[in-house]
């Protein structure tokens, strides 16, 4: 089984993990072994077992679910990067509001229309584009990555993830959405978050830029959802991603910035986010494209299923699991308990000191069974008009 943006970025390279984690790995024949990534190097996971032996094992013969697991983890973080990007903020108050103050700082990198090469750039990003734009365009798009980046790093989450290059984060930009699919975009996409490169891609169309006789302009009406969710991918720190978390977590806050009501003015309304969370999980949005579509009755199986399912299982039914997973991240952020997110901050700390899967949700029911957690689930949005059932 391969999974052939792995296999391109690591083949003869060396990555060497921050820290590593004892997890259970599978091979493309289900078979499974504990044991602990040390590097990665030449396609080969490096791994050590529990008699202390190394053992490499090819990338492209494990699970998919490990595969992703290495293109997300094997992110370091950039050499000289910000004290405030690496710092932890649980602490912290959570923002009511996120306004971007100032200029975004737009230079020109670079522009050879021989080679189609275009590159921008802003306080923290680097935008390589097929095509020339103007520096008003720029700026018009470069407001909202600017934002986001600063939304996502208030969060008193700690999202200090994400790996410079250069000072910057790549974003590639496409002025045709065929380009942009074969440079590896999903059919049907609006943008996508590539870990083991640690880029994002995304059509010009995405952004709001349409062509205008010889030039290009924003349209200040396109919507503004695709990109915040994808960004949040480039800034979620590693361990985020472990099991127990990747899925319903690392899906439900990326589907909870870009769902947050946005202004071009470059603004973020976080305090009137409720409304537009359940909007978005329960309907299909506005013009009937853009939500989730699932309704006020929302069935889900047991929720410990939920959260311990594979990626692969959770993204084959998209629909449902990021608006579940949203909606459910949402209760531990502002509707759990004190509505201090104090226990999700408790499950992203032991997420932090290597707990994964079943540990580490232990953390997050601090105390509760699993029904218990269900009945405050559907109590809690039932006063926002939408029915949870958890069925067996």
């Amino acid at each position: 089984m391969k999974f052939s943006i792995i296999i391109i970025l690591l083949a003869g390279s060396v990555l060497s993990m921050g820290r590593q984690i004892e997890r259970i790995w599978t091979d493309d024949q289900g078979r499974n072994t504990k044991a602990m990534l040390l590097r990665v190097e030449n396609g080969n996971a490096i791994l050590q077992l529990p008699n202390g032996k190394e053992s490499p094992f090819p990338i492209a013969k494990l699970s998919k679910d490990d595969q992703l697991w290495i293109q997300n983890y094997s992110q370091e973080p950039a050499k000289g990067a910000p004290a405030e990007d690496n710092k932890l903020n649980f602490e912290d108050p959570w923002p009511e509001q996120v306004k971007f103050k100032g200029d975004p700082e737009i230079a020109t990198a670079k522009e050879d229309k021989d080679t189609k090469q275009f590159v921008y750039e802003s306080a923290n990003y680097r935008y390589n584009c097929d095509v020339r734009l103007g520096a008003s365009v720029v700026k018009g798009f470069a407001v909202l990555f600017e934002t986001t980046h600063q939304f996502v790093r208030e969060l008193p989450l700690s999202v200090n993830g994400g790996a410079k290059k250069d000072g910057k984060y790549e974003i590639f930009l496409f002025e045709n959405a065929n380009d942009y699919h074969s440079a590896g975009g999903p059919p049907g996409s609006a943008g996508v978050y590539i870990g083991g490169k640690n880029i994002v891609m995304v059509p010009l169309t995405s952004l709001g830029v349409k062509k205008a006789g010889t030039g290009y302009v924003m349209d200040r009406e396109k919507s503004s959802k695709t990109l915040p969710h994808e960004l949040v991918h480039q800034l979620t720190p590693h361990p985020y991603y472990a099991e127990g978390s990747m899925g319903w977590f690392t899906e439900g806050l990326a589907e909870y910035v870009a769902v947050t009501p946005y202004f071009s003015s470059g603004m973020f309304n976080v305090r009137g986010n409720a409304k537009s969370i359940v909007e978005y999980a329960t309907a299909y949005g506005k013009d009937g494209t853009g939500g989730r579509g699932l309704g006020e009755k929302i069935k889900l199986g047991p929720l410990k299923n939920f959260m311990l399912q594979s990626y692969t299982s959770f993204t084959g039914n998209a629909q449902v699991n990021y608006g579940c997973g949203m909606l459910i991240t949402n209760y531990f952020f502002h509707m759990d308990r004190e509505k201090d997110g104090a226990r999700i901050k408790k499950f992203l700390k032991a997420l932090r000191e290597g707990k994964q899967g079943e540990a580490a949700l232990e953390v997050l029911l601090d105390g509760q069974t699993w029904l218990e957690l269900e009945k405050d689930i559907t109590k809690a949005y039932t006063s926002k008009g939408v029915k949870f059932t958890f069925t067996e």
